[in-house]
This record gives structure tokens, C-alpha cells and sequence, in this order.
């Protein structure tokens, strides 16, 4: 199986030893994205919903990168730090597909990578 790199210069770049996401055959495997701006490398955190658009946004690009879309995504995961933002990030995100939603698991945790309030990472197929 053929194993490509995908890197998206509308994504913010790593933080760490990894890549935006990896497409193995026809699956999309898209690293977890906070909500990094990737022309500043600042994080947008004005707010939940502005955090949460910021990161389906890096999302959509990666997805771009690789010719997929949100229609092609398979399975989500969201990790959050307040479940009671809950409610927020879940509208935000359903905006975001139209159709058929992907499997999905929101999990909350005890820290994200730059002090962020959500991060979701994806799998897609084409």
C-alpha cells in the first residue's frame, strides 16, 4: 500500500515529530488540529465557537490538500477540556457537513498542545 505525506500550507504546521495527515491507499488519517492560525501561528481562542471554526477550518484545508472533503470523513474525534462547552463545539462542527455525519467520539481531557479548548482529528476515504 502506497503511504503519501500531506502537508497543507492553509494548516498550521506541526508542533511536534508528525504531519498534518497521511493517506494510506484511499484513507486519510488527519492528525488532531487546534486552533492554530496558520498564517499568524497564533491561537484564535476570542472564543469556543470562534476556537471551534478555527479548527474545522484547518481541518477543511488538510481535507482539500489531500482532494477529500468533509463528505468523505469516516470517524471524528473531539477532545475538549470543559464538556460544558459541549453544546457549542458540537453546533459548529455539524455546520460543517452536510448528509451523512462520520462516526464520532468527544472525550474530555485534562490539557491540550497550546493551552487549546478543543482539538479534533479525522479520518477520511475516497
Amino acid at each position: 500500500m502506497e503511504k503519501q505525506i500531506i502537508n497543507s500550507t492553509n494548516a498550521p504546521a506541526p508542533i511536534g515529530p508528525y504531519n498534518q495527515a497521511v493517506q494510506a491507499g484511499n484513507m486519510l488519517f488527519i492528525s488532531g488540529q487546534i486552533a492554530l492560525n496558520p498564517e499568524s501561528g497564533q491561537m484564535e481562542q476570542s472564543d469556543i465557537i470562534a476556537e471551534t471554526h478555527r479548527v474545522m477550518q484547518n481541518l477543511r484545508n488538510i481535507l482539500s490538500e489531500a482532494g477529500m472533503d468533509f463528505s468523505d470523513v469516516v470517524k471524528s474525534t473531539i477532545f475538549i477540556m470543559n464538556m460544558g462547552d459541549f453544546g457549542q463545539i458540537n453546533e459548529v462542527y455539524g455546520k460543517y457537513f452536510t448528509g451523512y455525519f462520520p462516526a464520532r467520539e468527544t472525550v474530555q481531557v485534562a490539557a491540550l498542545p497550546k493551552g487549546a479548548n478543543v482539538e479534533i482529528s479525522m479520518i477520511a476515504v475516497k
